[in-house]
């Protein structure tokens, strides 16, 4: 059976130095300050706000909530970002997506401060994560399948990874997260020819499709180490991830669980981004 890697350990480990790093920023009158920025009224978002509150609020972070009609105009919103970018008491962003279809998504990542972009979604911080220069922040959750990875020491060096997904939220920045770290990559999409044959070659797992059990049994060989990134709900209006867990727990060798596992390691990665661009803001590193 596999070893259940589950978040919540990875969580504590970082939530530990942050706290530390929070507390010795107010010592020296800076407080840690994160703007949420919510559109409507999706229950997926409003949820996401509370559990980054609740884990904030217990680190010495500040959160600043920005609730803003789901009808409102663009020039609006773009304005709040503006704003935000020149309040020196805000040090990170965090914007939900996607925005309302009235919103262009490429304006709203256009116009917010890469310096205060601490889940890693305008051009300036995903540059800073394809050329390996530090600047930036990746995004949050391309940022946890790495740390879970690390936490239960899994070397990915030589290793052969898979990555089911493309996005720019996590496809794409997590494959060249692991390439950092001397594996070599593939990545698929829907366009990928024989998929599981793909995936059943792969030493690292990961699955960003999100798609409810997008990965089954026939996808996975023995030994493998599977992360899975996907949240969706199934016909019972349960939380389950884009594994399998049932059909591939017996074949692999480790997995994370859905729920705790890559996300209960998101929101600490967010904390821990908004205490660095303190740092970085206030010269304090």
């Amino acid at each position: 059976m596999a070893k259940i890697m589950k978040g919540a350990p990875v969580a504590a480990g970082i939530n530990e130095g942050t706290r530390v790093r929070a507390a010795a920023l107010r010592e020296k009158g800076v407080v840690p300050t994160l703007a949420i920025v919510r559109v409507g009224e999706k229950d997926a978002d409003a949820a996401y706000e509370r559990g980054a509150m609740k884990r904030c609020a217990a680190l010495g972070v500040e959160v600043r909530n920005v609730l803003l009609p789901e009808d409102v105009p663009e020039e609006a919103l773009l304005g709040t970002v503006r704003d935000l970018n020149e309040d020196p008491l805000v040090h990170g962003v965090l914007i939900f997506r996607p925005l309302p279809r009235h919103i262009h998504d490429e304006a709203v990542r256009a116009a917010l401060a890469p310096e205060k972009d601490v889940d890693g979604i305008t051009d300036g911080s995903l540059a800073g994560v394809f050329t390996g220069s530090g600047r930036g922040f990746c995004p949050c959750t391309a940022q946890s399948v790495v740390e879970i990875l690390d936490h239960y020491g899994v070397d990915c060096a030589g290793k052969r990874a898979v990555v089911l997904g493309r996005s720019l939220v996590i496809g794409k920045p997590v494959s060249q997260l692991l390439l950092a770290r001397n594996a070599t990559v593939t990545v698929c999409h829907t366009r990928t020819r024989d998929l599981a044959s793909e995936t059943r070659r792969a030493e690292i797992l990961v699955a960003a499709v999100g798609h409810a059990g997008a990965v089954t049994g026939g996808h996975v060989s023995p030994g493998q180490v599977i992360v899975d990134v996907g949240i969706n709900t199934d016909g019972e209006g349960r939380l389950v991830g884009d594994v399998d867990l049932p059909a591939v727990e017996p074949v692999a060798a480790a997995v994370t669980p859905t729920p705790g596992g890559v996300g209960a390691v998101t929101t600490a990665v967010l904390a821990r981004h908004t205490v660095e661009a303190a740092e970085r803001m206030n010269n304090i590193m």
